[in-house]
């Protein structure tokens, strides 16, 4: 065998051997390590077989097919199969995202939460629609519409505010022009004319009110000294009405005392008293019938009627 020959038949082999190599790491990967699911979506945005599963942003497995469901034709079936080994759970949401901006459409999957059980082999992954290219270019169609109204009618509103501004303008012109300049400087001439003419009284009223300030400072300083002297006799004569209030109250004190040490004694001269009174009454009341009892002891005998 010839050296091209040998050298031929070593590229052959390590052709073959690298091809065996990457032939079982690929089916190591994606082969019978991957775990099958499913999940549904009603807009599919050119998701094709072969492309990325995102799990949390990880590449975790690959689409295997994308088509119609039998059972509802308006949903899309997407079938998929992802690393063994990564935990999809019931809070894990399916949905369409990129890789990146040059790359084309991926299925994305949430992460979910810990706390949610995992999801079997073969099952269904909730899914959660996104906003297609057409739903977004209308929603721009619908904004560019109404920028356009409000663009028409903030022209109309600035060209009201254009045309009252220049009416403003020619109003202010009005204004300001020569007449209103010479009312103007006629009113200053008038106002320096009368302080001309009214100072002298204001003078005069200066002068009168300096006068009267005066004059009630004096006054106050009267009444300070009056105060003054005023108020050590009326501090004495306090103190002394605060010792006679003080002799009252103790007399007052004293003729309680004897008034509850004496009042057994006040009632019996009360009850006395009173027993006086009646008697003094009976007394009157027999003298208005009997008056001659003051002088006679014997009642006289009645009158005989004469025959």
């Amino acid at each position: 065998m010839s050296t091209q020959a040998k050298v031929g038949v070593f590229v052959l082999g390590s052709f073959a051997v690298l091809a065996f190599t990457v032939i079982y790491l690929l089916h190591a990967q994606f082969g019978g390590g991957a775990v099958p699911y499913r999940t549904y979506l009603r807009y599919a945005g050119g998701l094709q077989a072969g492309a990325s599963v995102l799990y949390g942003g990880i590449n975790a497995g690959n689409v295997t097919a994308v088509r119609p469901w039998a059972e509802d034709p308006t949903q899309i079936e997407i079938l998929l199969e992802v690393k063994q080994g990564t935990p999809l759970n019931e809070k894990s949401i399916a949905k369409l995202g990129l890789v990146s901006i040059m790359n084309s459409a991926a299925l994305s999957i949430t992460t979910g939460s810990n706390d949610a059980r995992r999801l079997p082999p073969g099952s269904k992954i909730p899914s959660q629609e996104s906003i297609s290219l057409d739903e977004i270019a209308g929603k721009l169609a619908t904004v560019a519409d109404s920028a356009n109204a409000l663009i028409t009618q903030a022209q109309g509103e600035l060209n009201d505010i254009t045309g009252n501004v220049r009416h403003l303008l020619a109003n202010l012109d009005t204004i300001s022009g020569p007449p209103t300049q010479q009312k103007v400087r006629s009113i200053l001439d008038n106002i320096d004319q009368l302080i001309a003419e009214e100072r002298p009284k204001i003078d005069r009223l200066t002068d009168q009110l300096e006068k009267v300030s005066r004059h009630a400072d004096d006054t106050i300083q009267n009444v300070n000294g009056t105060v003054t002297n005023l108020r050590d006799p009326l501090q004495k004569d306090l103190a002394e009405l605060q010792a006679a209030i003080k002799h009252a109250d103790g007399l007052l004190q004293s003729m309680q005392t004897l008034v509850r040490s004496n009042d057994y004694k006040i009632s019996d001269t009360v009850d006395n008293l009173r027993e006086a009174t009646d008697n003094l009454n009976q007394f009157t009341d027999s003298l208005k019938q009997r008056p001659w009892s003051l002088i006679r002891i014997k009642q006289p005998e009645d009158r005989r009627v004469p025959k």
